[in-house]
């Protein structure tokens, strides 16, 4: 059965539901905080108004289910986009199909900006479904991230060599 995946606008449930996704190790990194948590701190999609410019839900085309969330974060000229699958939709090969989907939106919504993300160094997962998405690697560099200081790369869309996007 083909999945088709779909963005919408994230409601409050949406987050809430999104608190509760448990991933396996070595991904368990990822879970957001309990949503009391988010809510009490004003954090990322729990604040409505952060939420409203920044986070989209994604959907099955077909039965509407909740399968990931996607953040749009404008810098400058640069679109910073991040992205997460429920822990059950993984390696399934959605990451691609979510990844040219997010890109289509990018470019609907800026054309003209850079399109990049950041990914931990270790998550070869991620990263080779980026680079069969079009994107390469342009930096390295350390951030503090929730668990602690990790080693990411930053990786930028590239236009010229991604004909996997259709716009």
């Amino acid at each position: 059965m083909e999945i088709f995946l779909k963005l919408e606008p994230m409601s409050e449930e949406d987050g809430q539901a999104i608190c509760e996704w448990r991933y396996p190790a070595p991904y368990e990194l990822f879970r957001w905080p309990a949503w009391e948590t988010m809510l009490k701190y004003g954090r990322e999609f729990a604040d409505a108004e952060i939420r409203h410019e920044q986070y989209l839900a994604v959907r099955t085309t077909k039965d509407k289910e909740l399968v990931g969330y996607v953040q749009l974060f404008p810098m400058d000229r640069t679109l910073r986009i991040g992205m997460g699958l429920r822990p059950d939709c993984c390696d399934r090969g959605w990451g691609a199909m979510l990844t040219r989907l997010v890109v289509q939106e990018c470019c609907r919504r800026q054309p003209d900006a850079e399109i990049d993300l950041e990914v931990e160094q270790w998550n070869k997962r991620a990263i080779r479904v980026y680079e069969k998405s079009g994107f390469i690697i342009t930096d390295e560099y350390e951030r503090l991230a929730s668990h602690g200081t990790v080693s990411v790369f930053c990786m930028v869309w590239n236009k010229e060599q991604s004909p996997l996007i259709q716009l």
